[in-house]
């Protein structure tokens, strides 16, 4: 105790001595500090100890700063601190309390000082993700309608919380549901420490003062302390984060604790949430549970759907006799070209029409000199024009000479 006492107060000496210049380059210091962050807990959980309020300023001129790096390493510290603050007497704990209000009434104003507003977009099956790839092309055209549906989707979860300058009984779990939104926010930044933290505050929380606390390794007696259910939900979205990055084992308790406090108490919203997640887990640890956790993503291949939607001049012929409804060359049977030699007169394909109604016409190529060696003839089925939809009356014989 002794040792952290001193890596504390050489840390707090240290960090006045700093210029506004050089805090840009401080988060580095503190990553390079390996003793710092155990020290640091070892005095938030001392109830006696006379650098607990010093150390609670200190983190809060951090949180303070511009840096996101000093702002995540106060918020760090976040699970710890709320399990001291909920255990202890509340006015024995007024230097945690002053921290935790101070954290929540920065992050609910942007640096403007209005109020904040926390969105998230619905996901859309016709716009691509690292999920799925839409159904069809045409859904991801970048027109001027979607671009201003675009913002119609956005969902408000959190936002415009007023100033709190104390706790109550009526705002005290509101403030707190508050602070670990953010923390689960960025809990992807956090270190290993904070995840056994956030595991053993949810554990705690949930037996302190039931028969389950027996169990536990840890027989210090706590009161039972109130949760609501919003706040324990919260709980569920950390815990499931460390379950996958390295706490597997501490993970799994804490869900089961939190289950156990929700069956006692009847809420609904943590048991469907947690019995979710008990379900979704796996038999054993993933492999990813001695580290963070890769999302693996199976690329499927799109060639098919594009080749079939890709626009080319055959598609456009096609599309375009499908129109007129008379001329059909889109398989091989319906089309087909002939080369005979010798010279060959002109023909009435009227005079030669097939049993089921279709007709044939024929080209003839001959030289520009008024003659030629070679003619070239084209047979293909022909539907007469009287019996199109558009029954118009034309003649069926058609004869085409070739422009040379």
């Amino acid at each position: 105790m002794a040792t952290d006492r001193g890596i504390v107060e050489d840390w707090l000496s240290e960090f006045k001595a700093l210029s506004e210049t050089q805090m840009s380059g401080y988060a580095g210091v503190l990553d390079q500090k390996n003793t710092l962050v155990p020290a640091l807990y070892s005095i938030i959980q001392d109830p006696d100890s006379e650098l607990l309020e010093p150390v609670c300023h200190q983190l809060f001129e951090l949180y303070r700063s511009s840096e996101d790096c000093l702002r995540r390493f106060t918020l760090q510290f976040l699970p710890e601190l709320l399990w001291v603050y909920l255990r202890r007497d509340r006015h024995s704990s007024g230097c945690i309390e002053a921290l935790l209000l101070g954290i929540y009434n920065l992050e609910i104003v942007d640096k403007d000082g209005n109020g904040k507003l926390f969105s998230f977009l619905i996901p859309s099956l016709s716009k691509p993700s690292i999920y799925h790839e839409p159904s069809s092309l045409g859904s991801m055209a970048l027109t001027e309608g979607a671009l201003c549906q675009h913002d119609l989707i956005r969902v408000i979860y959190s936002g415009l919380h007023p100033q709190r300058e104390t706790f109550t009984a009526q705002n005290r779990f509101e403030v707190l549901c508050f602070l670990m939104l953010c923390y689960n926010s960025l809990v992807v930044y956090m270190p290993h420490s904070s995840h056994r933290a956030v595991c053993r505050m949810s554990s705690r929380l949930c037996v302190s003062g039931f028969p389950r606390q027996q169990l536990k390794a840890w027989t210090t007696p706590c009161m039972r302390v109130l949760l609501e259910p919003q706040f324990m939900v919260q709980m569920l979205a950390a815990v499931y984060h460390a379950i996958y990055n390295g706490e597997w084992d501490a993970g799994r308790e804490a869900l089961d604790d939190i289950l156990y406090r929700a069956q006692l108490e009847l809420y609904s919203e943590p048991l469907l949430l947690g019995n979710a997640m008990k379900s979704s887990l796996p038999g054993s640890a993933p492999d990813g549970s001695q580290g963070r956790k890769v999302l693996q993503v199976e690329v499927t291949s799109s060639i098919r759907r594009i080749s079939r939607c890709t626009i080319t001049a055959a598609s456009i012929r096609r599309l375009r006799w499908k129109r007129e409804d008379c001329f059909d060359f889109s398989s091989d049977a319906e089309f087909s070209l002939t080369i005979l030699p010798g010279r060959h007169a002109p023909q009435d394909p009227a005079a030669n029409h097939e049993p089921g109604g279709r007709g044939s016409l024929t080209v003839t190529h001959e030289g520009r000199q008024g003659g030629g060696d070679r003619s070239w003839r084209r047979a293909f089925p022909l539907t007469p024009v009287s019996h199109c939809k558009r029954e118009r009356r034309v003649s069926n014989a058609y004869f085409f000479r070739h422009p040379c």
